[in-house]
């Protein structure tokens, strides 16, 4: 007898009832990158249609992105150089930019999820996740209670999770007994468990100008070409009291995403980074692919490989096209 598999296949009405994985607006996250000043909108020059906003029009970005039907948002601080520093001071500064923006947000959309970024990175006058120390190596224990320091005072402004991303061992332990201590016990902590080490990151890193000054970031950020660390790294996270945990980037390591759902007891998300994002606008621009298929065709995969959340500069077009 011949099987015909096309049967499940012949009209979109079929199509839909038997589809395995379904893309919605609620499983997107949309990254937002913040700055000083007031009316102030500037295109990511590597991320066209991507703009760093100050604090009145982000306020007004995430007023379009809430009735779009998205759900949560992630904040970056794009600062000055003059406010950077070894120890990344200006991450605890409850009057600067991103703090404030956090309370804004939060008291004008307190429905809006707010996860904030935990990693030394965007206010450090050395560009790396960590403190570097006269050696010029990054000193994971030193950065501890930094991390810590910058965690708490995100909660006080009002985020609901924090977002460590810098890659050093024992933070999720540290940061979740630092909120705890601060009465943040309802402050969840979505944690960058597999992040590797990627060329992919290169236009974020113009979007802050967090760039590191001297070396890379190989001795704390993954080796692509290992998975079953990224296993290793995600265990430890969970069992440090993680809440959620994240395989970025997206598109190269949809293997990684899908080991890692398959073990994880906790809900996974994936970051679909600039990189990604900057190679299908850029085709897009070229006239070289069907710009709204790719996208949603990418977003299903990070679905497919079993993500239950999804960070993603495509969320606000992708949320437009979902919701027409």
């Amino acid at each position: 007898m011949l099987i015909r598999g096309r049967r499940n296949r012949a009209s979109e009405g079929i199509r839909t009832l038997v589809r395995e994985h379904t893309l919605s607006v609620q499983d997107l996250v949309m990254p937002l990158f913040v700055q000083d000043g007031s009316n102030r909108k500037t295109e990511v020059v590597s991320m066209p249609g991507i703009f760093r906003y100050s604090p009145d029009l982000l306020l007004e970005e995430c007023r379009y992105l809430v009735s779009l039907g998205i759900q949560a948002v992630v904040l970056f601080p794009a600062l000055d150089d003059s406010k950077k520093d070894k120890m990344a001071t200006e991450s605890v500064n409850p009057e600067g930019l991103y703090l404030t923006a956090i309370r804004r947000i939060k008291k004008e959309l307190p429905e809006l999820v707010v996860i904030t970024d935990v990693a030394l990175d965007p206010y450090s006058s050395d560009g790396h996740d960590g403190v570097v120390n006269e050696a010029g190596d990054i000193v994971n224990d030193e950065t501890l209670p930094v991390l810590a320091r910058m965690a708490v005072a995100q909660a006080q402004a009002g985020a609901d999770s924090v977002a460590p991303s810098d890659m050093m061992d024992g933070r999720v332990e540290v940061i979740r007994r630092a909120l705890d201590a601060a009465g943040f016990t309802t402050t969840g902590i979505l944690a960058y468990s597999a992040k590797y080490a990627s060329a992919f990151y290169g236009p974020f890193r113009d979007a802050l100008d967090s760039a590191p000054k001297k070396g890379d970031k190989k001795t704390y950020q993954m080796d692509p070409a290992n998975s079953r660390e990224a296993l290793r790294e995600v265990a430890l996270d969970i069992a440090e009291g993680a809440d959620m945990v994240m395989v970025k980037p997206g598109l190269p390591y949809l293997d990684v995403l899908k080991a890692v759902a398959e073990i994880s007891s906790v809900p996974v998300a994936v970051y679909n980074v600039s990189g990604e994002y900057a190679m299908l606008k850029a085709a897009a621009l070229n006239g070289w692919i069907d710009y709204k298929k790719c996208v949603l065709e990418s977003l299903t995969a990070f679905k497919r490989a079993g993500a239950d959340l999804i960070l993603t500069y495509h969320a606000r077009e992708a949320a437009e096209w979902l919701k027409k």
